[in-house]
């Protein structure tokens, strides 16, 4: 039986740029891009996680980490169906050299591009944000 997956993702923005990691779903035929973070462990609060997978994936301490939402995030990926519950974090990188350049890097645990996103792609179709109901989020609160 599959299960509910609870993830804790970092959203750091440079203006009106998100930091994301591109993905690709190949059954889709789609590039998306999504905010940097992950799984929630056992006896971790979500907190805990967002500042872990930061660490992990782009070797990057994180400050000022506030919640801002939780959303539930239903989807096909690669074919088979997921289901996750997303706290969001607002937060800053505590190296400010990651916000002077626009490619960032990799994840270091899986190699997938990390840089900044403009929202503007996002809005006018020419890139896919998950999860799903993040980008209205972001511009309800611009």
């Amino acid at each position: 039986m599959p299960a509910i997956r609870p993830l804790a993702l970092a959203v750091v923005r440079r203006g009106d740029d998100l930091l994301v990691f591109e993905g690709r779903d190949e059954a889709k035929g789609e590039t998306y891009h999504r905010p940097l973070g992950g799984g929630i462990e056992f006896g971790e609060t979500a907190a805990e996680a967002v500042r872990r997978e930061l660490k992990e994936e782009l070797d990057a301490e994180l400050t000022a980490v506030e919640q801002i939402a939780v959303l539930e995030n239903v989807f096909t990926f690669e074919g088979r169906p997921g289901h996750e519950i997303v706290f969001l974090f607002a937060a800053e990188l505590a190296d400010k050299a990651f916000y002077e350049r626009d490619e960032v890097g990799v994840v270091l645990d899986e190699g997938a591009r990390v840089h900044w996103l403009p929202l503007a792609d996002v809005a006018s179709g020419r890139a896919i944000l998950y999860p799903d109901g993040l980008a209205d989020l972001l511009s309800a609160q611009a």
